[in-house]
């Protein structure tokens, strides 16, 4: 059995703070939990703050942590508006505005990794370090693409039990850990009023051409000064280790960390490693990390 026990039980012995905060007119869902240097945590495509259930209560022992439900996700508002990276990177330092969080260290999974990149590069002055897990399709394969537009779609045209839990369940490499808790949670975003219209506004970065505006390059990744840590997983179904060295070679200040029995999701299937990984870097007890190359 798994020794998940439930979001819920995940939090119930941390102190936290869960409120809406209007941040340039977005009403944005938040959580806030510890003490320490500001450590903001984005999530992934369709996702929401509870993606780092299984992390807050050890991320908080040496961090205030700041988890969000970005622009159009979850529970905070969503505008009629694209998506975009820089878009989602507007919002999140409008977050840090209104939070009086001058700079911060960012975590970003999946989309949300992409978004900690580009506002690294974009605005070094908000960053002290940067965390990209599982970023995701360095390499923008068309058919990673389509088979979670495909799959996103479907639960959110028809969000029946079976096909959300194929969504989340995309996430796991053990698909013991998709409960029905999570799947439940995930479908009351999907079948938010307006969440459909909202879908097709998150999915645009899957379509070629508007991704390629944005689309991980060494033009701009190359201008990231932050040290950086990949966490990678060995079953990640976005991207091998080969597109983890792309970033490597590209980023001035960087190491990989693999995490192994793990999908998409390494913060929930590994929730121990992951905060260890994250103490371990971005801690100031620690040594300065010099570039690692594979």
């Amino acid at each position: 059995m798994s020794d998940h026990i439930s979001i819920w039980g995940e939090l119930g012995d941390v102190d936290h703070e869960l409120r809406h905060l209007d941040v340039a007119g977005v009403r944005t869902r938040v959580l806030r939990a510890g003490t320490g240097p500001d450590l903001v945590l984005l999530h992934g495509t369709g996702g929401h703050l509870e993606a780092y259930a299984r992390d807050i209560a050890g991320l908080a022992r040496n961090f205030r942590v700041t988890a969000y439900d970005m622009v159009g996700h979850g529970w905070s508002d969503l505008p009629d508006v694209p998506f975009t990276v820089d878009v989602l990177s507007d919002h999140l330092l409008g977050l840090m505005n209104a939070l009086g969080i001058a700079s911060a260290h960012l975590s970003g999974e999946s989309l949300g990794g992409w978004v900690v990149a580009w506002t690294a590069a974009h605005h070094p002055g908000r960053v002290r370090r940067i965390v990209l897990n599982t970023p995701g399709n360095i390499a923008n394969k068309p058919e990673v693409m389509a088979r979670l537009v495909a799959s996103t779609t479907t639960a959110v045209s028809d969000p029946s039990d079976a096909n959300v839990r194929a969504r989340v369940a995309w996430l796991f490499h053990d698909k013991e850990m998709v409960t029905d808790e999570l799947v439940d949670l995930r479908r009351r975003v999907y079948t938010r009023d307006g969440f459909r219209r909202a879908v097709d506004n998150i999915l645009v970065l899957q379509d070629p051409v508007t991704r390629a505006r944005f689309s991980w390059d060494p033009s701009w990744v190359g201008r990231i000064t932050a040290p950086t840590l990949l966490l990678w997983t060995d079953h990640d179904p976005t991207g091998g280790l080969d597109e983890a060295q792309m970033l490597l070679d590209w980023l001035p200040d960087a190491r990989l960390h693999v995490i192994t029995g793990a999908g998409h999701w390494p913060q929930w299937e590994k929730p121990d490693e992951f905060v260890e990984q994250h103490e371990t870097f971005l801690l100031p007890v620690h040594t300065p990390v010099t570039a690692v190359r594979a």
